[in-house]
């Protein structure tokens, strides 16, 4: 599913999986050397693994694998937003630019899995 890139997707799913997508491409933009290496390997499984969660959350047997799942979601954003600005941090302003985007939807999806698990418990 292809979705316009300045409308946020209502469906988490969806909108995880693009937060993934967007990490993917922007990890193709920053130089490669050793610290960038590393962390963006960091942050492609990171990435990746707050939306393969969340749908694991959403497939739950049970209360407690749900909040478990969207437990460990929440983790993996905030490791995303961690690796993120250390990339940010420690390259030029564009590459910066072009982050602070993703960390802002990283940011926000760490928020919105935080409410998730309040509004669960």
């Amino acid at each position: 599913m292809i979705t316009d890139v300045n409308k946020k997707p209502y469906d988490l799913e969806e909108r995880t999986f693009q937060f993934a997508k967007s990490v993917t491409f922007f990890i193709k933009e920053i130089p490669s050397n050793i610290s960038n290496l590393e962390y963006s390997k960091q942050l492609v499984r990171s990435s990746g693994s707050v939306g393969a969660n969340y749908i694991e959350a959403n497939e739950s047997l049970s209360k407690k694998d749900f909040l478990m799942r969207v437990k460990i979601s929440r983790k993996e954003a905030k490791e995303s937003s961690f690796w993120l600005r250390l990339i940010i941090e420690t390259n030029d302003e564009i590459i910066a630019k072009n982050g602070l985007k993703i960390f802002k939807e990283s940011e926000e999806l760490k928020k919105i899995l935080s409410s998730i698990l309040v509004k669960s418990e």
